[in-house]
């Protein structure tokens, strides 16, 4: 393996520090390129942690190899295989409390150089709130030739009431601030209703504070076999995965499912008009009229007119 000889320290004008939080499984074909491109982040001060969910490749010795050249900024852990939802969780609830920002990061993807400094940029002015940042991505094949960038600026915006039902924030994309980071970390809650976190953190952040979204791309989304989510290319497959997938989940009341974890969790730290939307959102409606009626009040949205319409479709018809 190559020895990437970079400056890890903290240069004079990098004061805060950033935390990476990084989850591996099986990733020896792309990861010391993840890796890589965090190492050469215009923006110095950054620590990587890093669990790996249980490989069964090389990865952990990779890691080691990091972990070798950098022991002060680079560590990592191995853990069973949980999955994605729960690893993140846990790196979450082990990250350094002392550091100013955190990210999430994918394992085979690549930062782009100026990724770390344009979220501070975007970040450092929310001294006192919980803020987040995530941003659109360069969606390339395995190769890193380019594709198409995904996903497009959201036409209302972040909010809350979007949260509770569509996810905006692409995970390698998200920074946090400290203030996001300790709404986040640190609660009991129960994985298995959790989509996933990077939906789990937009809920919590635009729950309490502000969510950014910047649609300038900050990485290189790699897409292979493995990660085919997200990134369609064309308006056909971008329908199908979707109606699929309400097929797919159909009775499993996934939406539902998080919206009662988050009201478990946070509900009684909402505002008056978030907790009676989530509470609006919670209720049985078994009737084609009480369809309507919740209709009539939801504030919750999606942020194409396409899906907009095929959310309140699905709301009529009783699949959500």
């Amino acid at each position: 393996m190559q020895i990437v000889h970079l400056n890890f320290a903290a240069r004079g004008d990098d004061v805060a520090t950033v935390q990476v939080l990084l989850s591996t499984y099986n990733g020896e074909k792309y990861v010391s390129d993840q890796i890589d491109s965090i190492l050469k982040q215009s923006y110095h001060n950054i620590k990587l942690l890093v669990r790996d969910d249980g490989s069964t490749d090389n990865t952990v010795e990779i890691l080691q190899f990091y972990r070798d050249q950098y022991p002060l900024n680079f560590q990592y852990y191995s853990g069973k295989n949980i999955g994605i939802v729960k690893s993140y969780l846990e790196l979450l609830n082990r990250a350094d409390g002392t550091c100013e920002y955190f990210c999430f990061c994918d394992q085979d993807d690549i930062w782009l150089p100026d990724k770390v400094a344009r979220a501070l940029d975007i970040l450092q002015p929310c001294h006192t709130i919980p803020a987040m940042v995530c941003t659109s991505t360069h969606v390339t094949d395995e190769s890193l030739r380019p594709l198409n960038i995904w996903p497009k600026p959201p036409s209302r915006g972040p909010s809350f009431y979007n949260a509770m039902v569509q996810n905006i924030a692409v995970g390698a994309t998200v920074t946090l601030n400290q203030y996001a980071w300790r709404i986040i970390s640190g609660k009991s809650v129960r994985p298995e209703n959790i989509q996933m976190h990077d939906w789990w953190a937009y809920l919590c952040v635009s729950a309490f504070g502000k969510v950014f979204f910047d649609s300038k791309p900050s990485i290189l989304y790699r897409q292979h076999g493995n990660n085919s989510v997200g990134g369609e290319t064309t308006f056909h497959k971008m329908l199908k995965r979707k109606w699929n997938s309400y097929k797919r989940h159909k009775g499993k009341r996934l939406l539902h499912k998080q919206a009662e974890e988050f009201f478990r969790t946070y509900g009684e730290l909402l505002d008056e008009d978030k907790r009676e939307q989530l509470l609006l959102f919670l209720k049985e409606r078994e009737t084609f009229k009480s369809r309507i009626a919740y209709l009539l009040k939801c504030k919750a949205y999606r942020n194409s007119p396409f899906e907009q319409l095929l959310f309140r479709l699905l709301i009529l018809i009783g699949h959500i």
